[in-house]
């Protein structure tokens, strides 16, 4: 029943936003970890940015701090990514993902998986 669905990828030139969205259905963003990660070709896969209301948890990597804000809209279930003066570096395949969280490991695994959504940030 568990659901993750994104929307709002495309293409930006440099110095570009885009915002980010993941409905959830099937459980609270305000009771779970929710993150997003992305993959670039050739790359490993990336920890961008993870929330947890419920443990007070809010992650960014080094390469995104600044630039991406991360939120939750209870009202509508949804988990949203701002991302500001986008880079080339940025383009890769983002992934909204659910799990459990703890107010000692915060955002340590993720169960459910959105479909993907491409980011392409041109020079």
């Amino acid at each position: 029943e568990v659901q993750l669905v994104e929307s709002g990828g495309g293409l930006v030139q440099a110095g570009g936003s885009l915002r980010l969205s993941c409905a959830a259905s099937g459980f609270s963003v305000d009771d779970y970890a929710v993150g997003w990660l992305r993959q670039a070709p050739g790359k490993e896969r990336e920890r961008v940015s993870c929330i947890s209301s419920r443990d007070a948890v809010i992650y960014y990597a080094d390469s995104v701090k600044g630039r991406f804000t991360i939120s939750t809209d209870n009202a509508n279930n949804t988990v949203d990514l701002q991302m500001n003066n986008l880079k080339p570096e940025d383009s890769a395949v983002y992934y909204c993902a659910m799990g459990p969280s703890n107010p000692v490991l915060g955002c340590y695994r993720y169960d459910f998986w959105g479909q993907g959504s491409q980011v392409t940030v041109s020079s």
